[in-house]
């Protein structure tokens, strides 16, 4: 499972209701923040989720709506956050090189960073293997280049039946550790149990993919699809497909008819102007795929199969 907390939902500048964008996934004892705009440190504080272990900033693309709270939200972790000796931030080159420029150019100009920071140079593809789930970064077409996805996917594994454990005599404990792991064991009666006794049938893993902002769909529908759920802009209604191709972006229609082509179970929209009422919205979404959320600032979504 993924948990899913937006902290900014606005699209270019910052609305009364809706600050600029960011959101946190976490799984286990990982927490990742995907973008972070101005007077994101502010909305972690309001969101109860605070600064710990919040070691993984991945950055979609280099404009400052994406961007520029990174200063201060460094400068709170590296003055107060003393249990976290490290971040690493992923972007595009684009991106680092105005990352680089903000953090050692103006934060942290003359002096060395109390932390460790990492600014890692993303490429398409694994961005970061955990124990049971991978990071793969994947391109997007938007303004300018160097833009990037993030597909979050947990490993495909066979479920442990606590039921035929039981009825066979396997203690809990260290046992059904090592049946999980797909080792046999010998039970005390000298009975030898095989993992295929105890475990159930592959089922893939949660599939949660992510992007910021995106000028095109075509491209995306083979890494989104069967996803569990789909994060992405809705910047501008069908009606303003001009100014949406002017500018870089897609509609939302384009991003419901994405969902509906990748199979996807559920779509969330994020990156709102304000210029639209959000009833209207979602309306036009759900006229090409029903499962559609518009994101606020707070929201959280448990991302998990059923």
């Amino acid at each position: 499972m993924f948990e899913l907390t937006f902290l900014g939902t606005a699209a270019s500048t910052p609305l009364t209701r809706r600050g600029l964008p960011s959101m946190v996934i976490a799984h286990d004892e990982y927490r990742f923040m995907v973008d972070c705009g101005e007077g994101t440190q502010r909305q972690l504080l309001c969101s109860g989720l605070g600064f710990r272990r919040l070691e993984h900033i991945l950055i979609t693309h280099p404009h400052l709506d994406h961007i520029l709270g990174l200063g201060g939200l460094i400068s709170t972790l590296a003055q107060w956050e003393t249990s976290l000796e490290r971040v690493h931030i992923y972007g595009g080159k684009s991106a680092l090189d105005r990352i680089e420029d903000l953090l050692y150019r103006i934060v942290f100009r003359g002096v060395r960073p109390p932390l460790e920071l990492h600014l890692v140079d993303v490429q398409p593809g694994v961005l970061l293997k955990g124990e049971d789930f991978d990071v793969v970064a994947f391109p997007v077409q938007h303004r300018g280049p160097d833009c990037y996805g993030y597909l979050f996917q947990e490993h495909s594994r066979r479920p442990f039946l606590n039921d035929k454990a039981e009825a066979l005599g396997v203690p809990a404990g260290p046992e059904r550790r090592q049946l999980v792991a797909g080792q046999p064991i010998t039970l005390a009666d000298g009975r030898v149990i095989r993992p295929d006794d105890v475990l159930g049938e592959l089922q893939r893993g949660v599939k949660l993919v992510v992007t910021g902002d995106v000028g095109e769909t075509k491209s995306l529908v083979q890494i989104m699809r069967g996803a569990d759920a789909i994060v992405t802009e809705g910047t501008y209604n069908d009606a303003d497909v001009g100014l949406a191709r002017e500018n870089g972006h897609i509609t939302v229609g384009e991003a419901a008819r994405l969902a509906r082509d990748a199979g996807a179970q559920q779509l969330i929209l994020t990156h709102l102007s304000g210029r639209y009422r959000e009833r209207d919205l979602e309306e036009e979404a759900k006229r090409y795929f029903p499962n559609v959320v518009l994101a606020r600032d707070f929201d959280t979504f448990k991302i998990k199969r059923d």
